[in-house]
């Protein structure tokens, strides 16, 4: 028997139905790439609420066409390389999307990183899952640290 572990914000949706497939460590890479290219972290609190989640501030970045915008402003080299970041923007959406039949195997990425494959053309920039909306008043039920007592749990 096991249980569903990892990192809140890091897991693929298909986790909510209890379905494991190789393409969740895959969901998992493309956010880690996003945050690497827009200099942040998936879930940041110490941003307006309305950009809490870097994947909404992305498909919305997307839908407006500005997805420069989200680029990391204090690096340099992000800034001077913004068609390569293009580039791998659109490999993490591929990453990222939502039906993990239509994600890449992680050895597709690594091809698309090599150079030696295109990430696929169609892809589908609403990573808004149905289940995977909350209210504010859950994730702050969620994100309360529990107190040591409780962690530690009796031995």
């Amino acid at each position: 028997m096991t249980t569903m572990r990892g990192t809140p914000g890091y897991k693929a949706p298909e986790w909510l139905s209890s379905i494991i497939t190789e393409k969740m460590d895959v969901y998992s890479f493309g956010i880690v790439l996003l945050e690497i290219l827009c200099g942040r972290k998936n879930v940041d609190r110490s941003q307006p609420e309305e950009s809490w989640h870097l994947l909404r501030v992305f498909q919305s970045c997307w839908e407006q066409g500005t997805l420069l915008s989200i680029v990391d402003k204090y690096s340099e080299d992000m800034q001077v390389h913004a068609t390569e970041v293009m580039e791998m923007m659109k490999v993490a959406a591929w990453c990222l999307q939502t039906d993990h039949m239509r994600r890449p195997s992680m050895s597709t990425v690594m091809k698309v990183l090599e150079g030696v494959m295109n990430v696929e053309s169609n892809l589908d920039y609403n990573f808004t899952d149905p289940r995977l909306q909350k209210t504010t008043e859950e994730h702050e039920k969620i994100s309360k640290p529990l107190l040591p007592s409780i962690l530690s749990g009796p031995r």
